[in-house]
């Protein structure tokens, strides 16, 4: 059940999480990454975040170990700006949504140029 503190907690996690990977962060490992959303724990003392990695296999690998790497570093950080008891612990997961939408998204469009070459078969 999500309150809205929680609610609100997770948009500016999600906010904060997304500067200090853009701003404040110089590990040539990650790039290309989106924060899509940030769950926050009931307790407030656990937070998932979920990224999309643009790029290959081998790439997203090497930025979510670059993230591991640095979440110590990010969580600090995130201390410091939220005005919270407790700086949540992060997790980060990998989000497949946007790369299935696409793969999704080049399945229909293949099948209405193969139904359109049908069509324009059976016309002739």
């Amino acid at each position: 059940m999500s309150t809205r503190r929680t609610e609100r907690l997770s948009e500016v996690v999600k906010q904060e999480v997304s500067k200090i990977i853009l701003y404040e962060m110089n590990d040539p490992r990650i790039s290309f990454i989106t924060i899509i959303k940030a769950d926050v724990a009931p307790d407030l003392k656990k937070a998932k975040i979920y990224v999309s990695i643009l790029g290959d296999e081998a790439a997203q690998r090497m930025t979510m170990r670059g993230l591991e790497h640095a979440r110590g570093f990010i969580q600090t950080e995130l201390g410091a700006r939220l005005k919270v008891r407790y700086t949540p612990h992060l997790e980060f997961c990998l989000d497949e949504s946007v790369k299935k939408s696409m793969h999704i998204s080049k399945l229909i469009d293949d099948a209405i140029k193969s139904s359109d070459t049908t069509m324009k078969s059976e016309q002739e």
